[in-house]
């Protein structure tokens, strides 16, 4: 479904992302890990055409989107929730979600999602009149991952979906992304909880200062000496 081959990004004299190749096959859990400042965000900010590459290929659904504008990579259906959630803190949670829809033009169908989301996440449902703003931080994840959905993404990328939350919450989230999975969604994850991403990961890469380093199935990496010394706390 994507594909990643040799991509450069440098910010000012920084080298970013130094020639990474991956690919995200449809309906499968792809995860990368890392260390901060190993270029996890950046991969997926230049995905979606929010930094410009300095080399290299992205190709969605056989189409090289390389170049295209962030708008135009959207309505291809690449959609992020970005790291610290970046809710409207002054709209409620129902206008969040309907801005989710922006490039949607369906009302019926987009009222449909609406509800599928409050499904999802009873929660929102039961807030949806609530400011952004007051809501806790799950639920502003929570918020988060229902307006990405609401733009009917084909790719869902997800930037420290687990950051800052509490143990149960965390359970709560990784539980939903796996349902979403399990429903025909195709994920690209970042994650800074390594076992909590690898544990439902169909396969991962790990990164160390913008190159890949390792790679293999979630399963692989969860068993792998190096992998456990650096990223799950294990000796």
């Amino acid at each position: 479904m994507l594909k990643i081959n040799n991509l450069h990004v440098h910010y000012g004299g920084i080298h970013a992302l130094r020639g990474i190749s991956l690919e995200v096959p449809k309906n499968k859990i792809i995860t990368l890990i890392g260390a901060n400042g190993a270029g996890k965000s950046t991969t997926l900010r230049s995905i979606c055409g929010l930094v410009p590459k300095t080399d290299g290929t992205i190709v969605f659904e056989g189409e090289d989107i390389t170049s295209l504008k962030t708008t135009e990579i959207v309505k291809r259906g690449v959609t992020l929730v970005p790291e610290g959630r970046h809710v409207f803190p002054d709209l409620t949670v129902l206008e969040n979600l309907k801005l989710g829809a922006y490039l949607r033009t369906d009302k019926s169908e987009i009222n449909k999602d609406i509800n599928r989301v409050y499904e999802l996440f009873p929660r929102l449902k039961e807030r949806k009149d609530q400011l952004a703003g007051t809501l806790s931080g799950g639920e502003q994840q929570m918020l988060a991952i229902g307006r990405a959905l609401m733009s009917r993404p084909r790719l869902l990328m997800m930037d420290e979906p687990s950051l800052g939350l509490a143990p149960l919450i965390v359970q709560d989230v990784f539980k939903i992304i796996q349902q979403i999975h399990n429903e025909g969604m195709t994920i690209l994850l970042i994650e800074q909880n390594a076992s909590a991403a690898l544990q439902i990961a169909d396969y991962g890469y790990v990164l160390e200062t913008g190159s890949i380093v390792l790679e293999g199935t979630g399963k692989e990496l969860l068993n792998n000496q190096e992998v456990k010394k650096a990223y799950l706390g294990q000796s």
